[in-house]
């Protein structure tokens, strides 16, 4: 019970830090006699959070304060079943009179099979932008392209392809440029069970420029994603929020805490000093490198023109597309593209 129990003045980021461990996805909100107070789950704190609610915010502000319940006094089969069948929810706490937590029952124990938006398959196209020089990994980079530096013995490149592949891509796109023999070489010879299709760039086109290549090559929405950085999500929640919520791009993007660690000095109009804000924490949504992206978005790119990505988001939002974000904790975010993060990952991994 205490590991999906947790207090009402517990923080959202503690919240999310709990939320990644826990298999069942759900937490209780309780106070300090078990009693329950509400549910929390990932969609209320990404709500939350793009409410712009600080992570410092308390759980017990914004959980689910009329959860579906069980009473202690009635368990029946069939009654239990028809409250998961009702509201479609993968976990109902069980409460006794005074509406303490005394247990909970899961979908998967109830019927006896994973809940179905857990275990359906997304076979949406993949595009990973693997064409860079990887210069902040030299030396390695020097002999091998970026996409084949290794984590834990197998390549980066791997691992971020089994993220897609769990959940049913079977159609992988790598656009390339630098040491591109080297990376077609090593898919040659792993003849994996997926479908590779290489998009040769002929000169470097930035984040974004080669995806027009792929213009009109689509008829779903497809992940895209740079090749040096793993989320460890869900990927069919991100994809589904992007459907649901009939957005142009989605921007998965991971929270960061900031510390200043100095007194920072504000002034008045006339330059006096106002105050010293000691050790100031600051909080900011940072863009990860992967997305879900609508078809007909890639014909704004333009052709054989060095192009970021930031670069097709800022004309998308110019012409009225929508584009979300989905955030993510800020322990599910590796970006091996740097060395002090490419040492914490095979721990990560």
């Amino acid at each position: 019970m205490k590991n999906i129990t947790i207090l009402s003045d517990a923080t959202i980021q503690e919240a999310m830090i709990r939320l990644d461990k826990t298999a069942e996805k759900c937490l209780l909100v309780v106070d300090a006699n078990e009693i329950l107070l509400g549910t929390i789950t990932d969609g209320d704190i990404r709500r939350a959070i793009l409410d712009l609610n600080p992570i410092s915010s308390q759980v017990g502000s914004i959980c689910n304060k009329n959860p579906v319940v069980i009473e202690e006094s009635n368990l029946g089969v069939n009654s239990i079943k028809e409250k998961f069948l009702d509201n479609k929810i993968e976990l109902i706490p069980v409460v006794n009179d005074l509406h303490q937590i005394v247990g909970y029952k899961t979908w998967t124990e109830v019927f006896g099979a994973e809940f179905p938006d857990r275990s359906q398959k997304i076979n949406a196209p993949v595009v990973i932008m693997a064409g860079g020089k990887g210069t902040r990994l030299k030396p390695f980079t020097d002999v091998l392209p970026k996409p084949l530096i290794p984590v834990n013995d197998i390549p980066v490149v791997e691992h971020i392809i089994e993220k897609f592949t769990n959940i049913g891509c079977s159609s992988i796109y790598l656009t390339v440029n630098y040491k591109a023999k080297i990376l077609k070489a090593y898919f040659e010879e792993l003849s994996p069970k997926y479908k590779v299709t290489f998009i040769d760039e002929p000169e470097p086109l930035g984040t974004a420029g080669s995806l027009n290549f792929l213009s009109d090559h689509f008829n779903q929405p497809i992940f895209v994603t740079n090749c040096d950085i793993i989320i460890k999500s869900d990927y069919r929640e991100i994809y589904k929020y992007h459907e649901s919520n009939s957005y142009d791009i989605t921007v998965v993007a991971s929270i960061k805490n900031y510390v200043i660690p100095y007194g920072t000095c504000e002034l008045n109009d006339d330059g006096s000093l106002n105050c010293i804000n000691e050790k100031p924490k600051y909080e900011f949504l940072i863009n990860t490198g992967l997305y879900v992206v609508n078809p007909e978005i890639l014909s704004l790119i333009p052709k054989n023109r060095f192009f970021h990505f930031t670069h097709l988001i800022t004309k998308a939002t110019s012409i009225g597309k929508r584009v979300g974000v989905f955030p993510v904790n800020e322990n599910s975010w590796i970006d091996i593209g740097q060395w002090k993060e490419y040492r914490k990952a095979g721990e990560l991994l």
